[in-house]
């Protein structure tokens, strides 16, 4: 039987939000407790909360939406690699070392899968990410999903997303906002599926590995 990992992080406002997009709210619409007839709840998110899928569309206009991603490249064999970089910033030569052959989804496991376990969820500024290096390394590689275990996968005072542009104009789905603290590395099944948002530039995703 094959065990799964569930690596998509709860929906919750406790935790954390990309400075100035919109902030999670769940609020309680009708309660049984207070004699309705059922649970219900009024959620209100952005399309890039926690773990969520970059379309092409979220910096490309009129590229493909969320909606449009091809399942074969959501779902498939994937593989876990954990880069060790001297500071925040993986480069391409950090990549390099891992060993990576005949993949076309690969998940980066960082430091920042740390953050996530226990808490408190405050904002992480110095998080690590990928350069310009890496990402073209990516594309190079033939890489046709990549995930990060941030809420973003370049650095936070970017300001023209060179490593978001370079991936997504190549066509590399970006998953971010993933946990992968409790995964080890090597090599898993992936199901990846984001939220249908009609002609979205992304989406909020449940994101499971099975091996």
């Amino acid at each position: 039987m094959p065990v799964y990992y569930d690596v998509s992080l709860p929906i919750s406002p406790r935790m954390p939000v990309w400075p100035g997009d919109p902030p999670i709210r769940v609020e309680q619409v009708s309660s049984i407790g207070r004699g309705d007839e059922c649970n219900l709840s009024r959620l209100s998110i952005g399309t890039h909360t926690l773990t969520h899928v970059d379309a092409p569309h979220h910096m490309i206009d009129r590229a493909l939406a969320v909606d449009r991603l091809p399942l074969d490249v959501l779902i498939g064999p994937a593989m876990v690699v954990e880069p060790w970089p001297e500071g925040n910033l993986i480069t391409a030569t950090d990549l390099g070392q891992l060993g990576v052959r005949n993949v076309e989804r690969l998940l980066i496991k960082t430091r920042n899968s740390d953050l996530w376990t226990g808490g408190p969820y405050d904002f992480e500024y110095d998080f690590v990410s990928l350069s310009k290096d890496a990402a073209r390394w990516l594309v190079a590689k033939g890489i046709k999903l990549v995930g990060v275990d941030y809420l973003s996968i370049e650095a936070f005072d970017t300001r023209e997303f060179v490593v978001h542009r370079m991936l997504l104009e190549n066509g590399v789905v970006i998953v971010e906002g993933l946990n992968l603290s409790q995964v080890a590395e090597g090599r898993y099944q992936l199901m990846c599926l984001p939220l249908k948002v009609r002609d979205g530039d992304g989406a909020p995703a449940r994101v499971v590995l099975a091996r």
